[in-house]
């Protein structure tokens, strides 16, 4: 398994210009992303929430890479988004899924069956052209160039290690220094599109 914020940096001289929803990475990327105004960060939207929101992102600007960091409880909860991804078969979504074998943000419940779900393969069988797994930051480096350089959809499985908090969801340090509103009115403003 590897860190979080270690495949973060990693991922972050890979980025480019593309436009990022760092999803369940998001208070580790928030602090090292060097084009915060081409950043997503949209806090937790309903479980399932994440995959469905990058699709709409990605078919909405097909001219600009876009890249998700997920997670596995996520897609469980709306498994068919990626059949759907697959249908509509956008060329710049790229859809990494951080894997911690449990729901982190709720305490910590193992995720079902997590040891043996193999999710590239599911996303393989979904329609996915191109479906990778790793469970090393080694592995993950030396593959994440060539990743970012084909043509999506792209899914990209990996093990990290679980962060659990078992504070009260209102109590946690907030990571976000912006609120929805401004994300998107500050992206908008970036991607020159009229509000």
């Amino acid at each position: 398994m590897m860190q979080t914020a270690e495949m973060l940096k990693v991922f972050a001289r890979h980025r480019g210009n593309a436009i990022v929803i760092p999803g369940r990475g998001g208070k580790h990327w928030i602090g090292m992303s060097d084009k915060p105004n081409r950043d997503l960060p949209m806090g937790d939207p309903a479980m399932g929430g994440h995959a469905m929101f990058g699709l709409g992102v990605a078919l909405a600007r097909p001219q600009d890479r876009v890249i998700l960091f997920d997670s596995e409880g996520d897609l469980q909860m709306s498994m068919g988004v990626l059949a759907t991804i697959a249908d509509q078969a956008p060329k710049n979504f790229y859809h990494f899924l951080l894997d911690n074998e449990c729901y982190a943000t709720t305490g910590g419940q193992p995720v079902p069956n997590a040891k043996n779900v193999q999710y590239d393969e599911i996303a393989r069988a979904s329609g996915y052209q191109r479906t990778y797994a790793f469970t090393s930051l080694e592995e993950f480096t030396g593959a994440i160039g060539d990743i970012m350089s084909q043509a999506g959809p792209v899914f990209v499985a990996m093990k990290v290690m679980p962060e659990i908090s078992n504070e009260a969801i209102g109590r946690r340090p907030r990571w976000q220094t912006r609120s929805r509103t401004q994300v998107i009115d500050d992206l908008q403003k970036e991607l020159g599109v009229a509000t």
